[in-house]
């Protein structure tokens, strides 16, 4: 014998309403909000993703920007963008833009060889230019309106002897005039990050002393 319950139908709308609030409650447990930070930091992962198209790296004979190719290299890999690496030869007031400068040429050489070798040992394809100019700054920023960069690296110098000294002119003409990011490599004294002559030389940077 069947026994019938009957359900009223407000018994039934109270059912169904705990059990979305069982359901979401379980959810909520499996899924937390996120935290602001997460959130931020996705957003910050996202805008990368977007920024980084095409990054140049500018090598000349006052720029060293060794240090700064591994880095570029790799967030080439990392966000598949487009890498380019030129060396700007400055040509003195003194000569015609177009005079031979064999000696220059042959160390601008040697730099973008040595681009193409980090590029390839951190498997991102490369493109490479050697270009005369008569400024660095002006050439610089023509190539990275040209290439559409989205970044532009390169390392840093300062001009004078004194450690208080600026950064050199182009470096800050570059920065101030750049239509995209600029990221500037400035080694510290006692870093090994991005000072190449101690990494090669196995020195460890001294202990501050306490007072």
């Amino acid at each position: 014998m069947t026994t019938t319950i009957p359900v009223h139908p407000i018994g039934a709308l109270i059912a169904l309403v705990i059990v979305a609030m069982v359901v979401a409650t379980i959810y909520w447990m499996l899924h937390p909000p996120r935290a602001k930070a997460d959130i931020v930091a996705a957003r910050a992962e996202q805008a990368l993703h977007e920024m980084v198209g095409s990054i140049v790296i500018v090598f000349s004979e006052e720029i060293h920007s060794e240090h700064m190719m591994v880095l570029a290299a790799r967030l080439a890999r990392r966000e598949r963008a487009d890498l380019f690496a030129v060396y700007v030869i400055e040509v003195p007031l003194i000569l015609p833009q177009s005079a031979q400068m064999p000696d220059e040429d042959r160390r601008g050489y040697d730099v973008l060889a040595t681009a193409e070798a980090i590029a390839q040992h951190n498997g991102v394809t490369i493109r490479t230019e050697l270009i005369h100019a008569r400024q660095i700054a002006s050439a610089v920023l023509e190539i990275a309106k040209r290439e559409q960069a989205n970044m532009i690296v390169m390392g840093s110098y300062r001009e004078g002897r004194y450690s208080g000294a600026p950064l050199g002119r182009a470096i800050d003409a570059i920065a101030s005039g750049a239509q995209c990011d600029v990221l500037i490599g400035v080694p510290g004294p006692f870093g090994r990050m991005m000072n190449l002559d101690r990494v090669a030389a196995g020195a460890t940077p001294p202990t501050p002393r306490r007072s």
